[in-house]
C-alpha cells in the first residue's frame, strides 16, 4: 500500500492526471494526497486493513519484463565492453553512450582510466585479429560488428578492446572488409 500511495504521490507531483485518474484518484483523493505527510506513510503501513484494490494487466506486465530482460542485457553487455577496456569511441558507436557515463561506468566497474594511445599490436595479434574480424564480417553487405561481435573478438584474439576497435575502423575505411578464404589468409598489411 505505502509503495501504491508512493507512486500516486509521484504522479501528483508530476502531473500524471491521468495515471490518477486511472488508479480511482478523483478530487477529494487527489486532495488528500496532498496534505500526506512522511510519519503518515508510516502509520498507514502499520494498519491491518487497506484501501487499494489490485489488478495485474497480464499484456502489459509480460511487455514490462520484456523489456527489463532487454535493459538488463544491455546493461550486462555494456559492463562487460568496459571490463575488457573498451574505449569511449566504442561505445558511443554502439549505445550513444556520452563522455560522462563512460567515465562514470569505468569508475563504478573500478576500471583504471585509459591514458593516451593505445599501443599498436604485434604482427601476430593483427594476424589473428585479422583472421577473426574477417570471419565476423562476412563480405560487404554484412551489418556492421555489435556488441557481441567486439566481445568474440576480444575472446578469440585476446587483443585488447581498443586495439580491435582501432584496426577494424582502420580495415573498414580502407575498405578491407571482404571475407572469404583469400581475404581471411592475407591481413591487409599483406595486400600493400
Amino acid at each position: 500500500m505505502i509503495a501504491v500511495l508512493l507512486y500516486a504521490i509521484r504522479c501528483l507531483a508530476e502531473g500524471d492526471q491521468p495515471a490518477l485518474r486511472a488508479m480511482g484518484f478523483g478530487p477529494e483523493e487527489i486532495a488528500g494526497l496532498r496534505e500526506l505527510r512522511l510519519d503518515d506513510l508510516y502509520r498507514a503501513g502499520t494498519l491491518q486493513a487497506h484501501c487499494l484494490n489490485i489488478r495485474l494487466n497480464r499484456a502489459v506486465y509480460r511487455a514490462l519484463l520484456t523489456h527489463l530482460k532487454r535493459e538488463r542485457e544491455a546493461t550486462e553487455v555494456q559492463r562487460d565492453l568496459i571490463h575488457a577496456d573498451a574505449p569511449l569511441e566504442l561505445m558511443q558507436s554502439l549505445f550513444g553512450m556520452g563522455a560522462r557515463e563512460y567515465t562514470r561506468l569505468r569508475r563504478t566497474l573500478s576500471v583504471a582510466p585509459a591514458i593516451g594511445r593505445p599501443p599498436e599490436p604485434d604482427e601476430a595479434t593483427s594476424h589473428a585479429l585479422w583472421q577473426a574480424w574477417s570471419q565476423h564480417a562476412g563480405g560487404e553487405a554484412a551489418a556492421p560488428p555489435g556488441p557481441q561481435d567486439y566481445l568474440a573478438l576480444h575472446a578469440e584474439t585476446g587483443a585488447p578492446l581498443r586495439a580491435i576497435w582501432t584496426l577494424t575502423q582502420r580495415w573498414s575505411e580502407h575498405g578491407f572488409v571482404h571475407a572469404g578464404e583469400d581475404a581471411a589468409n592475407a591481413s591487409p598489411a599483406d595486400r600493400v
